[in-house]
């Protein structure tokens, strides 16, 4: 029974990790100061494997990308899709307060401007 399950399963592989992924993981790189080589020295990897991988030219394998993130003080977390924004909003307040070393306070929300603004209605208004 258990080969007629695994007959009609396919390993769905990506071609490469997206750009916004790629692009993260050379910045965190880059603010550590490691080369290429350097973080390839720390994971057991050749440069041209860093290279590959950062360019989108090779797909890691999980556990590689786990040691890879990690070894740059990140981690990769599952986030309720609901609670993307919630994290993005720390993210970005986390970047910015990083580079003006937390000098003025910032709210951590904001109101897009294509989103239309919500009035409450009073009483005295119906």
């Amino acid at each position: 029974m258990g080969e007629n399950i695994t007959k009609h399963i396919r390993p769905i592989r990506i071609h490469g990790l997206p750009a916004d992924i790629r692009k993260e993981l050379k910045e965190a790189r880059t603010n550590k100061g490691w080369s290429q080589r350097e973080l390839g020295s720390n994971l057991g990897l050749p440069q041209m494997h860093v290279s590959g991988i950062e360019s989108g030219k090779i797909v890691p394998r999980f556990d590689t990308l786990l040691d890879y993130v990690r070894s740059l003080d990140h981690d990769l977390i599952l986030v309720p899709r609901t609670l993307v924004p919630a994290v993005l909003a720390l993210i970005r307040e986390h970047k910015a307060s990083s580079k003006t070393d937390g000098e003025e306070e910032r709210p951590l929300y904001a109101v897009n401007d294509d989103e239309p603004e919500k009035r409450e209605r009073h009483t005295d208004e119906i």
